[in-house]
């Protein structure tokens, strides 16, 4: 078994029994800001199949996502309240969300995918890779120089999550 697949496995497996280490990773993430800059990936074999590198160039970021529908503020006095009510649900997913948001942090990186790593009851949590497309390691690797001619990639839907959303 190779040592990727053993690092899945084990992911796998605190997930599934919420294990004490989890829950203290979620009390953590909790108390942190909305997109948060991480060292290493909490997945390191989701990084990589997703195409993350540990080398310059390439960074992580975890974003937290309120779960449930959106809330549109109350209406202001004196006008009538729409008839769609105040709850509504956006067209696009919680993942596609936090890779917009992390796009927005971060404006001379690039979205390169993003993946699950915890959710508790008021939040889900994702971690973006995310790749500067000027850095010279990245212009001169030929497997991800393409990045450097894509702006905008998680607000036009390109990325797995928004190619996810898109219909037709």
């Amino acid at each position: 078994m190779g040592f990727y697949k053993l690092v899945k496995q084990t992911f796998e497996r605190e997930r599934k029994e919420r294990s004490q280490l989890y829950k203290k990773r979620l009390v953590e993430w909790r108390k942190t800001g909305v997109v948060e800059r991480v060292a290493k990936p909490t997945n390191v074999a989701r990084a990589r199949e997703l195409g993350y590198k540990a080398k310059q160039g390439f960074a992580v970021a975890r974003v937290k996502v309120r779960r449930g529908r959106r809330k549109r503020p109350k209406p202001d006095l004196g006008r009538k309240p729409s008839k769609s009510g105040r709850f509504f649900s956006p067209g696009k997913s919680l993942q596609r969300i936090a890779e917009e948001k992390a796009a927005s942090k971060f404006p001379n990186l690039e979205v390169l995918n993003s993946y699950w790593v915890g959710e508790d009851g008021t939040y889900k949590y994702f971690e973006v890779v995310l790749v500067d497309p000027n850095h010279p390691s990245i212009k001169n690797d030929r497997s991800i120089a393409w990045i450097g001619k894509q702006r905008g990639r998680a607000y036009r839907g390109l990325t797995s999550a928004g190619k996810k959303g898109r219909t037709a």
